[in-house]
C-alpha cells in the first residue's frame, strides 16, 4: 500500500499543532509492523527535504505575488499531479485539503482528511488572506464535503464538524486523537537553561506557548496576569502573529504589564525542544488561555514533561486535561458567530486568574496534578495507537467496505 501524505508543515518547517501531528504520524506509519507493507509518501511546502521519501514544493513562479491562498492552490495542483501511482492520499488541513480533492477526482483513488481546525471558526483570518479566506473556507468545505472519511482530531472537533458542515454524514466523520512522543518530550531538570532564558527557577510561573494568533486567547492571559500574585512569574514563549494587528495589541498588553509587575518574560524566537521541555519542567503551571482549540498537541507536550495544565473549556481540551486530576478547566461560554470570543469576557479574564492563582498557591497539588498529566499522557496518547487506527481506516477505505466507526485512542 502507497499512501501519499499531503500537508504543508513537515520538519523543519514547522509552526503549529498540525506540523506536530503529521510528523509524528509518519514517523509512527513507517515503523515496520509484521505482515504489513506501507509506503509513507510526503508531499509538503517549502524548500527541499533530504529526508527520503518526502518531496517539498515551492509556491509556483507565477504566483509569486499572488494572495496567499492562491498560492496555496499551485501548490496543491502540482502535489496532486505527483500522486499519481498512490494508493490513497490523506490530507491535513485546508491547505493541502485542495491537493487531495484533486487527486481523488484526477487519479480516482480515495481520500482521507484530516481537520486540525475549521476555517469558519477563524474568521479572524480574513485579516490575515483578505478574500483569500473565501477561497479558502471554499476549499475546505468542498474538500471535506467529497472526502471519503473526515479524522477529527476530537469529539469537540467532530462536533463541530457536523455543526459546521451539516451535509457531512457523520458516518465518514471518524475521530482519532493527537498524540505525544513520550521520549522526546519529557521532564529535563535544568535550571541553568532556564536562567539563560530569563525564568528564575525558584519563583513561581504560569508558562505559555503558542503562536500570536486570535485562537490562542493571549491577549484574555494578559489580562488575567494583572491579577496574579506578585511573585508570580509569567513566561511567554509565543511569535509567528498572524498579523500587525494582533502583535500590536499583545505589544502594548505586555508594555502596560512589565510597567506593573516585574517576571515577565517574552521569548519570541522558536525554543529547541530540550529548552522547551527544561522550561515547561520546571512550570508551575502551563496555561492555555484558548477560545479556540480542536484538541491542542502543546497541552499534551507540558502534560509530557510533567506540568499541570490551566486550560479554558472549549474544543478538545477537555478531554486532554481532566478537570481535578491533570490540571484545571476554566468555564467558557462564548458567541455562537464563529468567532470564539467570550459571552463576558471580563468574567473569562477573572476566572482564568483565579484558576492560575488557586494552582500557583498550592505547588505540592500542581505537582501531584503535573504527574498524574504524564500518567494520563503516557496511557492514552500513544503514537503508536493512533498509527494502528489510521492504518486500520486506510485499510477499510481500500477494501471497499464501510470505514470503522473509528473511537478516540484509548
Amino acid at each position: 500500500m502507497r499512501v501519499d501524505l499531503l500537508t504543508r508543515e513537515y520538519p523543519p518547517e514547522i509552526y503549529g499543532g498540525a506540523g506536530v501531528h503529521v510528523a509524528e504520524l509518519v514517523k509512527a506509519l513507517r515503523r515496520p509492523e509484521p505482515g504489513r507493507a506501507m509506503q509513507v509518501v510526503v508531499r509538503c511546502f517549502g524548500a527541499p527535504r533530504e529526508e527520503p521519501g518526502v518531496h517539498a514544493y515551492d509556491v509556483p513562479a507565477e504566483l509569486g505575488r499572488a494572495n496567499g491562498a492562491l498560492q496555496t492552490m499551485g501548490v496543491d495542483l502540482a502535489m496532486a499531479r505527483d500522486a499519481a501511482g498512490a494508493d490513497l492520499v490523506h490530507s491535513h488541513t485546508w491547505y493541502a485539503n485542495f491537493a487531495g480533492h484533486v487527486a481523488k477526482m484526477l487519479h480516482g483513488i480515495p481520500h482521507v482528511a484530516t481537520a486540525h481546525s475549521l476555517e469558519p471558526l477563524r474568521p479572524w483570518k480574513a485579516e490575515q488572506l483578505g478574500g483569500g479566506y473565501r477561497l479558502s473556507s471554499w476549499i475546505e468545505r468542498d474538500a471535506l464535503a467529497a472526502a471519503d472519511a473526515v479524522v477529527a482530531v476530537s469529539q469537540g472537533m467532530r462536533r463541530d464538524l457536523l455543526r459546521v458542515y451539516p451535509d457531512l454524514d457523520p458516518g465518514r466523520v471518524k475521530v482519532i486523537y493527537n498524540g505525544i512522543d513520550l521520549d522526546a518530550w519529557t521532564r529535563v531538570d535544568d535550571p541553568d537553561v532556564v536562567r539563560a532564558l530569563g525564568v528564575d527557577p525558584d519563583r513561581p510561573s504560569v508558562v505559555f506557548v503558542g503562536r500570536i494568533t486570535r485562537q490562542k486567547g493571549l491577549p484574555y492571559l494578559l489580562r488575567a496576569a494583572r491579577l496574579l500574585p506578585p511573585d508570580v512569574q509569567l513566561v511567554l514563549c509565543a511569535g509567528a502573529p498572524d498579523t500587525a494587528e494582533i502583535m500590536a495589541e499583545v505589544e502594548g498588553l505586555v508594555a502596560e504589564l512589565r510597567a506593573e509587575r516585574s517576571g515577565v518574560v517574552w521569548i519570541d524566537r522558536h525554543l529547541p525542544r530540550a529548552e522547551l521541555c527544561a522550561l515547561l519542567s520546571v512550570a508551575t503551571t502551563f496555561v492555555c488561555p484558548s477560545v479556540y482549540e480542536p484538541l491542542g498537541i502543546v497541552n499534551l507536550e507540558a502534560m509530557a514533561c510533567g506540568a499541570p495544565v490551566v486550560g479554558t473549556g472549549t474544543g478538545g481540551i477537555p478531554e486532554v486535561v481532566a478537570h481535578g486530576v491533570t490540571g484545571t478547566i476554566v468555564p467558557l461560554e462564548q458567541l455562537d458567530d464563529g468567532t470564539g470570543t467570550p459571552t463576558d469576557p471580563e468574567r473569562f479574564v477573572a476566572d482564568l486568574a483565579e484558576a492560575l492563582t488557586d494552582m500557583v498557591s498550592d505547588p505540592e497539588r500542581a505537582r501531584a496534578l503535573g504527574a498524574a498529566g504524564r500518567q494520563r499522557a503516557e496511557h492514552e496518547f500513544s503514537w503508536m495507537s493512533i498509527a494502528d487506527r489510521t492504518r486500520a481506516l486506510y485499510a477499510d477505505l481500500l477494501s471497499g467496505e464501510e470505514p470503522i466507526a473509528a473511537s478516540p485512542v484509548r
